[in-house]
């Protein structure tokens, strides 16, 4: 088993190309981020190459966030706004080798907002295919972003197969799966052809992953045996200082 560090949430306190050296230096095979925008690309990749490490994914930008925004890509009146931080996002992701965008749908429901999100991810894929990238979708729960447009991998996968693109996946998170929808095991076998990446925190306080109700090195040997060989994704808060939490990733 394989995992990556996601940089969203670890070691936060370092700048974005100072953390990938952290997460190589604590043992991870990969690494993922959230918004990398406000670090030039060139720094970003030099770390990459220096560790040895890829980027896995990383997500569009979320709009106006002093206004509460999560995302655009499923709000009627912001088409162009979110294009833009699709094509801001395969961009960056060109350029420091990262093959997986997440593209966020932020907070609206509705007829009009499935078709806008379905169209901008037509949109999205038809930008990401030429360039070797998958477009993620994932579902959020509604204890941590009600009112999010996407909250359930039943709806995820219907919006998979909408959009009908190759390169259109579902990021399984272990943490939001559960808080919704339960029975982790039978889901992620269920799923496993629509699937394109996987992360993992504690539940139901999204904490690292030897705490909460999940006993993940049960989930972890799940996962293996569906023959799945990625890494897999620590999106987890820690509590203190990210080095103090990796017992877990130790004794895997």
């Amino acid at each position: 088993m394989r995992f990556s560090a996601n940089l969203g949430f670890l070691w936060t306190d370092l700048p974005l190309p100072d953390a990938i050296r952290a997460a190589k230096a604590a043992g991870f095979d990969a690494v993922e981020c959230h918004w990398p925008y406000a670090t030039p690309t060139d720094d970003v990749r030099a770390a990459l190459d220096e560790t040895g490490l890829s980027m896995l994914g990383l997500n569009t930008a979320r709009g106006d966030v002093s206004a509460g925004e999560n995302g655009l890509a499923a709000l009627p009146e912001r088409d162009d706004d979110a294009r833009a931080a699709i094509d801001e996002a395969i961009s960056y992701a060109r350029a420091i080798g990262c093959k997986a965008v997440h593209v966020m749908a932020g907070f609206s429901s509705g007829r009009e907002a499935h078709d806008t999100f379905v169209a901008n991810l037509a949109y999205a894929c038809a930008q990401a295919a030429s360039r070797g990238i998958t477009i993620l979708i994932e579902p959020l729960n509604r204890y941590d972003a009600p009112g999010y447009f996407l909250t359930t991998t039943k709806q995820a996968v219907a919006l998979i197969d909408t959009v009908g693109a190759p390169n259109l996946r579902l990021m399984f998170d272990c943490y939001h799966v559960q808080l919704m929808e339960g029975d982790l095991s039978h889901k992620l076998a269920d799923l496993m052809p629509y699937i394109g990446h996987i992360q993992f925190a504690s539940v139901p306080d999204r904490g690292p992953p030897d705490t909460g109700e999940v006993r993940y090195d049960h989930i972890f040997d799940v996962i293996g045996v569906l023959g799945y060989s990625k890494p897999l994704g620590a999106e987890y808060k820690p509590k203190g200082r990210t080095d103090d939490t990796l017992g877990w990733l130790r004794r895997r």
